[in-house]
């Protein structure tokens, strides 16, 4: 990939690639640390990414392992600080209540069903797509989709907000 065709890669998917990190996540800024340390990775290896290859997809699950190496980093320092708890995520504006509903039902589910979801769902893979990023037979990421859907579908009926209309638009 050129330094052009990478440029235009960046300028087309950063957006898209930090908000699904954020339902993944749920928080902006570690979405959008990971997004860029994951291109920052990417530009490295410029060269050997095919645009025909899904570099989308790398980025994607390069942002996912940063993250999740993150959380395991600051696991072990709260341990080793003597504190047996994780501190609150920093507040974060979303644009809707209805959108923070979300954010928070899908928080509340199992990282893998969680991901399962985002990445079914909001990055519009197919089953066998999640399969492959996730490292996960086909059998496995269909049980996550139908419970993690269970799931979320149970919490955010317990949250619907209260609204003029009464309903919840997600």
């Amino acid at each position: 990939m050129t330094p052009q065709e990478f440029d235009a890669f960046y300028a087309a998917s950063f957006s898209r690639l930090t908000g699904q990190l954020y339902a993944i996540t749920g928080n902006w800024s570690e979405a959008q640390d990971v997004v860029q340390e994951a291109f920052i990775r990417a530009w490295d290896r410029r060269r050997s990414l095919d645009p025909d290859d899904a570099p989308e997809a790398w980025i994607r699950t390069t942002a996912r392992r940063l993250a999740h190496s993150r959380w395991r980093r600051l696991a072990r320092g709260l341990h080793l600080a003597g504190r047996h708890h994780r501190p609150e995520p920093p507040t974060v504006e979303p644009p809707t209540e209805e959108h923070l509903v979300l954010v928070a039902a899908l928080r509340d589910l199992p990282e893998a069903q969680r991901i399962a979801l985002v990445l079914h769902h909001m990055c519009d893979l197919s089953v066998e797509q999640v399969a492959a990023e996730t490292c996960s037979g086909v059998s496995a990421v269909k049980s996550r989709l139908a419970r993690g859907r269970a799931s979320l579908a149970a919490r955010l009926a317990d949250r619907t907000p209260t609204s003029e209309e009464g309903k919840l638009r997600v």
